[in-house]
């Protein structure tokens, strides 16, 4: 093996010696990134911390008591709520990835010299207005629309209206319009991730599974569908997440008895002013949502995320 380099006397050279400022340069740099989730993160949550704690009203003004009761007085009230916006989101989040997975699938390995285009038509419709994309579909489904009349016409209206999803034949004002706008909404959230894992499979694994003479589909569920499982765990997660608190959907394609809990919240904060119980609900939501996410991560199992 070859030797360590030694001294002019033979013994070996001293480790360089890194200057303080080179030792203190990481940190420097992770200031600005600091600083801005301090004041723009952390210092918020606080603050909603401590008016989640609080009782008196607006023109009284507020006083820190350490009222807990304002949590237990918000999950009574607005426990239907909680749990139609989990539903919601859980359902959008399979539809998404049902809808989304063949055209990750498409555009990672099938493609060819389109991709990028067709990379350029899944976040077009990030080029306008969140708000303007979720009209439109007050418009997709008029009940005058075509839509509304080939669903009719197919008997589809019939069996969701057994479900529950509509009403007659109505579409607007119903849980499925309200599951169709999130559907629409998050699924870029689903297939960038769902590409980005897809792309980076190596195509000689996909090779050396047909020289072992197994089909297309054994393919797929051995080689391609384990091995996209973080993009499939991201995708679920971006979706899943802003769907909890999406409240423009269910104001605009809704109607009062598909309210979720963003909506209850956005009420308490701007026409009712009860701001301790905003507060509260806000905190039930991100603590509910962390519990989901953490068992969902624990039973995946996967660590690695894209």
């Amino acid at each position: 093996p070859p030797t360590a380099p030694t001294g002019s006397d033979g013994a070996a050279p001293p480790p360089p010696v890194r200057s303080r400022r080179g030792r203190h340069t990481a940190y420097w740099l992770l200031l600005p990134a600091a600083l801005w989730l301090a004041l723009f993160f952390v210092a918020p949550l606080f603050y909603q911390a401590s008016t989640s704690l609080q009782t008196g009203s607006l023109e009284r003004g507020y006083t820190l008591t350490w009222h807990v009761a304002n949590y237990s007085d918000a999950l009574s009230a607005y426990g239907g709520h909680f749990l139609r916006s989990f539903g919601y989101a859980a359902v959008a989040t399979v539809l998404c990835l049902t809808i989304g997975y063949p055209i990750a699938y498409l555009i990672a390995f099938r493609a060819g010299r389109w991709r990028g285009l067709l990379l350029v038509l899944v976040i077009a419709p990030f080029f306008t207005s969140f708000l303007i994309r979720t009209l439109a579909w007050k418009t997709i489904l008029s009940d005058s629309g075509p839509v509304v009349s080939a669903l009719g016409s197919l008997g589809v209206l019939d069996v969701t209206s057994w479900i529950g999803l509509t009403s007659g034949d109505r579409v607007l004002a119903t849980p499925l319009a309200v599951i169709c706008g999130l559907t629409y909404n998050f699924l870029p959230f689903m297939i960038l991730p769902l590409y980005a894992s897809l792309e980076r499979i190596d195509p000689a694994l996909r090779e050396a599974s047909r020289d072992l003479y197994a089909g297309a589909a054994t393919t797929f569920r051995k080689v391609v569908f384990p091995l996209s499982l973080p993009g499939v765990v991201a995708g679920t997660l971006l979706t899943f997440i802003p769907a909890s608190g999406d409240y423009i959907n269910a104001q605009l394609l809704g109607s009062p008895n598909e309210q979720m809990v963003g909506n209850a919240i956005q009420k308490q904060f701007l026409n009712v002013l009860d701001y301790p119980t905003a507060a509260a609900m806000s905190f039930i939501l991100m603590a509910l949502i962390l519990i989901i996410v953490s068992v969902y991560m624990r039973r995946t199992g996967t660590e690695e995320l894209v």
